[in-house]
């Protein structure tokens, strides 16, 4: 009776043992953990990615990252979102902190040696967000001769891009943030707040703000948003490629630019080829 005892307890033993090691087989892969996954997003950008008082996820790259999730097989409910600031956003990917981050992250070569990416999914400009009946500035030739007083981040490198090459006569002005920028706009302390032209688009369609800002209509950059993900993560980047590719077939990407940019009359591009394959 012993012995059969001791044979049964190591049977179980081998089989909780083997359905450990399958139920934890996704854990071991960057960015999931067991039936999450980790999304970085930007929390502070409204009509991109933004978290609210509530503590919900609203914007369109957050309804971009749900649309991806789905596809890849989770509910909005396995979905952990993380915050993904700017200079952190290659740290995050390379440490595994994340799957993927959507989170308006421009294309570029030096991005690329460290992470690659899906995409692109929108493709932004920077522009310039001036008060709705300021119309001083409707060309870059206009920018060109202006001496108006330009808001900028501190840090930021759109403003400092402006000044050096479409607005060198340009007073520059730099602010702890965008908040602070549109206070100055509406105050007439400053003439013009820059950076891409999508991030202004959500301000200027925050219920607060509609009706007293608008979009200067300079393309002044081209600002091509991909999906961040693991280098040499071809698999991933195929099936996040295949997921972009539906969600315009099938016009999701449609209705969620239109429900998060609409209401600042934003006249974005249609959805941009797919370029980044391995």
């Amino acid at each position: 009776m012993t012995l059969r005892k001791a044979g049964l307890a190591a049977a179980a033993a081998l089989v909780l043992s083997l359905t450990a090691t399958a139920c934890g087989g996704g854990s071991s892969d960057s960015g999931s953990n067991g039936d999450k996954i980790n999304i970085g997003i930007k929390f502070d950008q409204p009509g991109l990615g933004l978290k609210t008082q509530d503590g919900e996820y609203v914007g369109f790259d957050v309804d971009v990252a749900k649309y991806v999730a789905k596809e890849l097989g989770y509910d909005e409910k396995d979905i952990v979102w993380k915050q993904a600031p700017s200079a952190e956003r290659e740290n995050m990917i390379a440490n595994g902190d994340v799957k993927f981050i959507v989170a308006t992250y421009t294309i570029n070569d030096e991005r690329k040696e460290r992470v690659d990416f899906a995409g692109p999914y929108f493709l932004a400009h920077q522009d310039l967000l001036v008060r709705a009946d300021d119309n001083t500035v409707r060309s870059e030739d206009d920018l060109d001769k202006s001496e108006m007083k330009l808001c900028s981040v501190t840090g930021s490198t759109s403003a400092q891009n402006v000044k050096k090459d479409f607005a060198p006569k340009a007073n520059l002005m730099q602010y702890g943030g965008y908040s602070e920028c549109l206070t100055g706009l509406e105050n007439k302390a400053v003439d013009a707040l820059t950076t891409d032209d999508s991030i202004l688009a959500g301000y200027a369609a925050q219920k607060e703000h509609q009706g007293k800002f608008k979009l200067a209509g300079l393309n002044l950059s081209d600002e091509p948003y991909g999906i961040g993900l693991k280098k040499g993560d071809t698999k991933l980047q195929k099936q996040i490629n295949d997921a972009l590719k539906k969600m315009v077939e099938d016009g999701s990407w449609e209705k969620a630019a239109k429900k998060h940019f609409g209401p600042a009359d934003y006249d974005y591009e249609p959805a941009p080829e797919i370029t980044e394959t391995s």
